[in-house]
């Protein structure tokens, strides 16, 4: 009997039974973590789970790649538009990084 590891709920993969999404298992799959080291990172999710998670991905390579880039491009798209509408609390950001103070008023 076929188990299956990954749902897709509202358009976005999970790994069944639980609310880690498979884009965590994948892009830590990709980094060369091992599958033990993957289970130990999401507690959540059993050895079992986390295999059945990466055998699901290498034989859906190409849906969940192309799912990943949309993904990706959704949050470029969407920090550009943050950047836009809130222009003063990303000035502020910025400077927190480089150290610097930007005065107030």
């Amino acid at each position: 009997m076929a188990k299956d590891y990954v749902e897709n709920v509202g358009g976005a993969y999970r790994v069944a039974g639980s609310r880690v999404s498979l884009d965590s298992v994948v892009y830590a799959f990709l980094r060369g973590e091992s599958p033990d080291g993957i289970a130990e990172s999401f507690p959540a999710l059993s050895l079992e789970q986390v295999y059945g998670a990466i055998a699901f991905y290498l034989s859906h390579r190409d849906t969940i790649d192309a799912y990943l880039r949309a993904g990706k491009a959704d949050f470029v798209r969407l920090r550009e538009q943050a950047r836009r509408d809130h222009p003063s609390l990303h000035a502020k950001i910025e400077a927190a990084r480089e150290g610097t103070v930007i005065p107030r008023g």
